[in-house]
């Protein structure tokens, strides 16, 4: 292995890490989610259609998928490892005998349509996937639940925060005011015994 081929599982590694595609294959038809950043938005789009080839190999590996959108064919290629495919979902998996179904471009109605593979090994997959895509559902349930969790307590902190602020704010003040007092009645004193004073002294 080069240093070209190493750098490139590195890459596909860090990227497996984030998220995990199903394994499919052409003749399944998928639901891809593809991350849109429309200005300073960010939205997820879903495109649904065949898969009717995979190509490459390695970080360059890509898949076809195929769609009849409004009466005409439209098709998008995805790279697997490509930043901006949020997940893929397998919505039916499909009993075909070539890896690229290039002839389907010249295919309309029925005669474009591919059975369903309902045989052990997609029975499998399928159990395998919905294991899988319940045990990330729960992880994200728990993800969320810990950050608001988090979120909580330190919202929770902030109020406190805040409220030993204002009790200190107002202990402050008071003290300001009884010291305010405290040199008002001083003061008067002080004025008393000068006025006295300057009477003693005049008799």
């Amino acid at each position: 292995m080069n240093i070209i081929q190493q750098l490139e599982a590195e890459q596909a590694a860090k990227i497996e890490a984030t998220r995990k595609l199903p394994d499919f294959s052409a003749g399944d038809t998928l639901r891809v989610n593809v991350r849109v950043t429309e200005g300073a938005r960010t939205r997820i789009q879903a495109y649904e259609g065949v898969c009717i080839a995979r190509s490459g190999g390695g970080l360059n590996e890509s898949f076809t998928v195929r769609k009849i959108s409004y009466g005409e064919g439209v098709e998008r290629v995805f790279p697997v490892y490509s930043p901006l495919v949020e997940s893929v979902d397998i919505v039916r998996r499909g009993k075909v005998r070539r890896a690229k179904l290039y002839y389907l471009r010249d295919r309309r109605g029925k005669s474009a349509r591919i059975v369903e593979d309902t045989g052990t090994r997609a029975r499998k997959l399928n159990d395998g996937e919905r294991q899988a895509a319940a045990a990330e559902k729960a992880r994200l349930e728990a993800e969320k639940i810990a950050a608001a969790l988090v979120l909580a307590a330190e919202k929770a902190a902030a109020e406190a925060a805040a409220a030993e602020a204002a009790a200190a704010k107002i202990a402050e003040e008071a003290a300001a005011a009884k010291a305010a007092e405290d040199a008002a009645a001083a003061k008067l004193a002080e004025d008393a015994a000068a006025a006295k004073a300057a009477e003693t002294s005049a008799e």
